[in-house]
Formats: structure tokens, C-alpha cells, sequence
């Protein structure tokens, strides 16, 4: 997957996870970006521990990465409540 591909994956899925979970922080559009990155990291990392094992960037699906975005979103918003949700 090219550069360009990887962010608009990237901003798509963030912009969805934080449609779904606020934290009242501003991201901005590159902090989206690295978020919808970074989900799809997560998601992947997910997909692999229920699945086979195996660990591959590439196959880790739009619900995957948000699925991940919204896990990162959700440890974001219990550190910054220092834990009392």
C-alpha cells in the first residue's frame, strides 16, 4: 500500500472511532491521521490473537483499524480521567 492510501485509511478510520468515543481533546487532522494508523496497528494486533496467530499489516480490515482506534481512544480517555469512569 502506498503513503497516500495508508493516511486517507488512516484519517477515515480515526474520524469514525472518534465519531464514536470523545475525549474531548482536539486531535487535529494529523493527530486523526496517526490515530487511524496507529488503530489499524492495534486492530491487527487484535485480528492476529483471535485468529491464527499470524501478524500482517496488510490484511488488517477497515473494522479492524477502527475497532483499534477506538481502543486507543477509549485508554486515552481513562488515563486522562485518571482512572474514575
Amino acid at each position: 500500500m502506498d503513503w497516500l492510501g495508508l493516511i486517507g485509511i488512516g484519517f477515515l478510520a480515526g474520524l469514525i472511532a472518534r465519531m464514536f468515543i470523545h475525549t474531548g481533546r482536539s486531535f487535529g487532522c494529523l493527530g486523526t491521521i496517526l490515530l487511524g494508523i496507529a488503530g489499524s496497528f492495534v486492530g491487527g494486533l487484535l485480528g492476529s490473537l483471535l485468529s491464527d496467530g499470524s501478524f500482517d499489516i496488510s490484511t488488517s480490515s477497515w473494522i479492524g483499524s477502527v475497532i483499534g482506534a477506538i481502543v486507543i481512544l477509549v485508554v486515552v480517555r481513562f488515563v486522562d480521567s485518571g482512572g474514575n469512569q
